[in-house]
């Protein structure tokens, strides 16, 4: 979700409460475009995390200290200069703009007291960090903004600072029925879009909600709907934004299963098919959100290059399994030219010298058949022919058959892979895929002196009556639990027809091996991101016996973690 006005709107609420008052006590510029405040209040101390970084802009309050470089940079050391040790007197944010003011009270050079402002721009690409003035004048910014950068705003020290109105938005919290109809009517465009580009920090996601709790049909223009439907509109749009006034915030994530989707400052009730989970403060719905993320992004950054190969691997073996498919189609007539060479045989005695064709009576189907004959051979010729073309379509079906088997076994591995790959959670899975790719054939092996050794572990979950589950998150796990760990106190299950379902095991660990788990409690509590058929229920009596088959035909959907 974008850094919308609302978010902002509840991340200065949560500052107003936290840091009012407070000292600044220390400050880090970390990034070329990032600083870390430190800031210790009645309330206690708190590090202020403040990023103007155009991919990332981000305002939190955050637990993590970041190594500051030996030198600071001068924008850091201008700021030491003139608010260190300064008292936080006001934070508010301007209308619903990405804006937060920062309001520093401190004693300058003579010992007079004096404010300064400190002025946050979440606005993408276009973030910046500006150090003003009682009088509004630009003392410094992280980012210098020249005239051949910008022809809005110059951002130079010496300039009157000001909100650039690129956009020609309204104040959502001030905006009168009749210019709310006014500004959607005026815009020939869906809705939402209507919606989000008419008022200022209203997000795409936001407008969504608005249409979703009105009951109105996002995409459809604002001209097709009559004044009081419109008025109903505005009666929702103003209740949601309430929640501003009231300083009423329930900050959120939504995931879908473990990968966090969106985050909110409000509910967002048109996400039903994703879980949300509430936080205390915005500043922990941030820090969580995109560390995640990141987290996330990483893994399928670095995962690419395994995704490419076990990739080209399956489009080149279901290629190939096509082809041998059709192949053995071909062979299906077998048998039809044997009982042609039989035929010959027992009827070809009479046939006339020269002929082309042979009609007789298939004594299999009590039916009339014509043979293709060639004429300048002999009966006994033409069914050694056919004879032939039996027997080497039986050998082609016979290796075709076992050839259909090996390449449908391989993309059923490298499926099982390709489904390891997305539920890979840490760089040591990666680093156990890749390995077990490797001792496949797939990769390359790099011979080094110096040998990395994997230590990776199955996911491990304790059920609400004490069972230990344990859960293989790529092949060599799985076997590894199913050959290695498990004992004959152990129970089985895996998932037929999956990927992975070969080698998928979950074990779940007693003490007492005739006690029967419960399936009602055992399910819930296996979280695995896919549908699993449980179509097995095993006890493992032995390394080499597995007895006790239980055939469940239900489809289980097992929340995911």
């Amino acid at each position: 979700m974008a850094f919308d006005g609302i978010v902002v709107a509840s991340l200065t609420s949560e500052l107003k409460h936290k840091l009012l008052n407070g000292r600044i006590s220390k400050i880090a510029q970390p990034e070329a475009d990032e600083l870390l405040l430190t800031v210790k209040s009645t309330k206690g101390q708190y590090r202020l995390s403040i990023s103007a970084d155009a991919s990332l802009p981000l305002v939190y309050l955050t637990s993590k200290n970041k190594p500051s470089p030996m030198t600071a940079p001068n924008f850091c050391m201008l700021l030491r200069k003139h608010i260190s040790g300064g008292r936080i007197v006001d934070i508010w944010q301007p209308g619903l703009e990405r804006i937060i003011h920062f309001t520093i009270e401190h004693l300058d050079e003579l010992g007079d007291l004096c404010r300064k402002d400190l002025i946050v721009e979440i606005m993408g690409k276009h973030s910046n960090i500006i150090f003003c003035n009682d009088q509004g004048k630009i003392i410094d910014s992280i980012k210098h903004v020249s005239a051949q950068m910008s022809s809005v705003r110059e951002v130079l020290p010496g300039r009157e600072y000001f909100i650039p109105d690129t956009m020609q938005k309204v104040d959502p919290l001030t905006v009168t029925s009749e210019e709310f109809a006014a500004h959607l009517t005026g815009k020939p465009m869906p809705l939402a879009k209507a919606i989000y580009t008419s008022f200022t920090g209203i997000s795409p996601v936001t407008a969504e909600e608005i249409c979703s709790l009105a009951g109105m049909d996002s995409s459809v223009p604002a001209q097709e709907y009559s004044a009081d439907i419109l008025l109903h509109l505005y009666t929702q749009f103003e209740i949601y934004l309430s929640a501003i006034k009231e300083d009423s915030f329930s900050p959120g994530i939504y995931f879908d299963g473990k990968e966090p989707k969106e985050f909110s400052a409000l509910p967002l009730s048109h996400f039903v098919n994703y879980t949300r989970v509430e936080y205390d403060s915005i500043s922990e719905v941030l820090e969580t959100y995109y560390s995640t993320r990141s987290l996330i992004t990483r893994i399928r950054q670095k995962s690419v290059d395994l995704r490419h190969v076990v990739q080209t691997a399956l489009e080149r073996n279901r290629k190939k399994y096509d082809l041998q498919l059709r192949q053995l189609r071909d062979t299906e007539n077998r048998e039809k030219y044997k009982v042609y060479g039989e035929l010959i045989n027992t009827y070809g005695y009479n046939l006339e010298e020269g002929a082309k064709t042979l009609e007789c009576l298939n004594y299999y189907t009590n039916e009339m058949v014509s043979i293709s004959m060639d004429p300048l051979k002999t009966p006994q010729e033409n069914s050694q022919r056919y004879f032939a073309k039996y027997n080497k379509q039986k050998r082609t079906f016979e290796a075709l058959s076992v050839l259909c088997k090996e390449t449908l076994d391989e993309i059923t591995y490298l499926e099982s892979i390709q489904t390891a790959l997305d539920i890979a959670l840490t760089e040591d899975d990666l680093a156990e895929i890749k390995e077990e790719l490797t001792n496949s054939g797939y990769i390359r092996r790099k011979y080094t002196k110096k040998k990395v050794k994997i230590k990776n572990k199955p996911l491990h979950y304790i059920s609400s009556d004490g069972y230990h589950m344990y859960v293989g998150k790529n092949n060599y796990q799985n076997e590894e639990l199913t050959f290695k760990f498990a004992t004959g106190n152990d129970w089985w299950f895996h998932a037929k027809g999956m990927p992975l379902s070969k080698h998928m095991g979950m074990n779940f660990r007693t003490v007492h091996s005739k006690k029967q788990p419960d399936l009602q409690l055992i399910i819930p509590a296996c979280e695995v991101p896919i549908k699993l058929r449980l179509t097995t229920w095993r006890k493992n009596r032995s390394k080499n016996q597995m007895v006790g088959n239980l055939d469940l035909s239900s489809i289980i959907q097992i929340t995911p973690w």
